[in-house]
């Protein structure tokens, strides 16, 4: 070694032997952050990747080895730092004035300082590795596939006939109506037959309330041609009932009840010449006439007579609306539901009575 430097080593030793322990203290923390801060700034070395539990397994007894020679060996005192810093016992002329910091820099200083009063903490484990299925709530167990068709299929039925029944309730309540609306919008009506024999166009017309008991199929009332009977065959309805009248007799009046059992339909009689009522203006493509299909229903045991009718239809009286009384000349007439009942009264009356 040179004899300069050799002096220079000498002065150094001494000066720093002067320096109070103290003082080298504030020295060596003073320089700490830089230190620290040149060791996270400079590269870290690419660690091969290797599994997560060889890191973890590696790493746990190198992280206890490390502390148990941390707490062992003291920390080895650096001869550049105490180069470095100068005794603080030197004059102000002589001291050498540290550059002055940026903001960026004190940062990153208190970041050091803060790092290295933090105890040493163990290797963080790797980032798991995150799963496909991501966490749901709790729900009951899926049915496969298969399973849900055979529940499909299986509650098919139940489903099929709990609507059926929801549409039958509905179904059999309006059945339940349409018949109470049918008994109250049931109609009434009288119509009118010659007992005794008559002739139209070489036939006999007659017929009696014992002729159409006599018939086993439902008897077809043809022979209307007047507007205002065929209007009111027309507007029966099957289940109405109606009152047999004797007519063009010496006796006329009513002799029983029939049911009609059939809705109008084309009077095909109209369109034989050989019928008694052949009507030459009524054609096949558009008929003028209707009839009615009736069935016998009752015989009264006293029939009630056209004397006995006015009688009742008299100012105040029951059947003082009747129709059949206001117009006589009509062969099919309404009958009101009151006047209905009151001459079946009548009816019983005197079959009570003779």
């Amino acid at each position: 070694m040179p004899p300069k430097r050799k002096a220079a080593v000498v002065e150094e030793a001494a000066a720093a032997k002067s320096v109070p322990r103290r003082s080298l203290r504030q020295s060596l923390s003073s320089a700490a952050p830089v230190l620290q801060a040149d060791e996270d700034t400079a590269p870290a070395k690419r660690v091969p990747k290797t599994s997560k539990k060889a890191s973890t397994t590696a790493a746990a007894p190198k992280a206890t080895q490390k502390a148990k020679n941390s707490e062992t060996q003291p920390e080895p005192k650096d001869p550049k730092i105490e180069e470095q810093s100068e005794p603080m016992n030197l004059p102000r002329s002589r001291r050498r004035e540290p550059p002055a910091k940026s903001q960026a820099e004190v940062d990153e200083d208190k970041e050091a300082e803060s790092k290295a009063e933090e105890p040493d903490s163990e290797p963080e484990e790797p980032p798991a590795k995150k799963s496909r299925r991501q966490p749901t709530l709790r729900k009951s167990p899926e049915i496969p596939t298969k399973a849900r068709g055979k529940a499909k299929t299986a509650a098919a039925p139940v489903t099929a006939s709990a609507k059926a029944k929801a549409k039958a309730a509905p179904a059999e309540s309006a059945t339940v109506t349409a018949s109470s609306d049918d008994s109250e919008e049931k109609n009434y009506w009288l119509l009118k037959a010659e007992p005794e024999s008559r002739f139209e166009n070489g036939v006999d017309v007659r017929f009696s309330i014992d002729d159409l008991a006599a018939k086993k199929k439902p008897e077809p009332w043809d022979g209307i041609r007047a507007y205002a009977a065929r209007n009111n065959l027309r507007a029966m309805k099957k289940g109405d009932l109606a009152f047999f009248y004797h007519s063009n007799t010496k006796e006329p009046g009513i002799v029983g009840t029939m049911e009609i059992v059939q809705e109008h339909s084309p009077d095909l009689s109209a369109h034989d010449p050989k019928a008694p009522y052949y009507d030459p203006k009524s054609k096949t493509d558009d008929p003028k006439w209707s009839v009615v299909h009736v069935e016998f229903r009752s015989k009264f045991a006293v029939p009630i007579g056209l004397k006995e009718l006015r009688e009742f239809g008299a100012t105040g009286k029951p059947l003082e609306n009747m129709q059949m009384l206001k117009q006589t000349r009509l062969s099919v007439s309404k009958v009101s539901a009151a006047e209905w009942a009151y001459i079946m009264s009548v009816a019983e009356e005197k079959a009570g009575s003779g």
